[in-house]
């Protein structure tokens, strides 16, 4: 390799590390602007479009930790050994490296919100016992996952002064318990019981119950969020008409998921072109005027 060649590849394999694509988890603290009508707000969008970096600086933060501890086993993985990390692409120190910028930056973003440090706080800790145990318990690890969610969607609304509907707030639960539940199902189609021991203690049917009751009190709580009176005053009837786009699609993901999809919620969400187009159709009758 040239001595040109060696910091490009360096530099691929560090922006691999930081998995960019997983920033889409973090369009969750754009709820609350997009549900209050307030995206016309210049300072506000602009908060929360700081909102949104800290969170892929600290979510990316999380990213590099955990490749570090789990380079080992990644090492052993079918897949996950082509991780820059597992691989030798990138070393440990420049990794550390990697992790005190995006760290550094991930808190100077939120330093003059309280809120939000303490969210991202929660938010680091929770992750990293998560990946340094908490991901071996059943239950525990998807209610983690769905936890780091609302800490997105709680960032996006009380740490900029954007009051959250409960409705909103108990779909965003339910929605992330989904997603969690499904990744679980989709991984063990193709998860060994030793990279993901977790697995061993949800059996099939369990998980299909579990998806089921989420994807039902997803349906059911957006329903009554689209139908309030307080959202009805707000939006008009619009909302009403997404209802049957959201059903559409969360069965859609779940078809995806049974043949063997799902594991990687950013790159498999939009990755069906029905989801893809219920995604488009839910944000032209969002937008839509009366």
């Amino acid at each position: 390799m040239s001595e040109r060649a060696a910091p490009l590849s360096t530099l691929k394999g560090l922006a691999k590390l930081m998995r960019p694509h997983q920033w889409l988890k973090n369009v969750f603290v754009f709820a609350g602007l997009m549900f209050s009508q307030s995206w016309g707000h210049g300072p506000l969008l602009l908060r929360v479009l700081s909102v949104f970096a800290a969170f892929c600086c600290i979510s990316s933060l999380v990213y590099v930790l955990n490749d570090w501890r789990d380079r080992p086993a990644d090492a052993r993985h079918p897949v996950k050994r082509h991780r820059p990390l597992a691989s030798g692409a990138v070393s440990s120190t420049a990794a550390g490296v990697l992790a005190i910028f995006l760290g550094a930056l991930g808190v100077a973003l939120a330093w003059n919100n309280p809120v939000l440090l303490g969210l991202l706080g929660v938010y680091v800790a929770m992750n990293l016992a998560y990946s340094w145990g908490l991901k071996h318990v059943p239950i525990v690890d998807v209610s983690l996952i769905a936890t780091g969610f609302m800490l997105r969607l709680l960032a996006g609304t009380t740490a900029v002064g954007i009051a959250p509907s409960r409705w909103m707030l108990l779909t965003g639960l339910f929605v992330a318990l989904f997603l969690g539940f499904s990744k679980r199902k989709a991984e063990s189609f193709h998860e060994s019981a030793q990279q993901r021991a977790v697995l061993a203690h949800y059996p099939s049917t369990l998980l299909d119950t579990l998806m089921a009751v989420t994807m039902t009190a997803t349906i059911t709580t957006y329903s009554l969020y689209a139908t309030s009176p307080e959202t009805l005053a707000q939006h008009g009837e619009r909302l009403v008409y997404t209802v049957p786009v959201v059903i559409f699609a969360m069965m859609r993901y779940m078809l995806q998921v049974h043949r063997g999809r799902g594991e990687d919620v950013s790159r498999d969400l939009l990755r069906d072109p029905w989801i893809a187009l219920s995604a488009l159709v839910y944000l032209g009758l969002f937008f839509v005027r009366a």
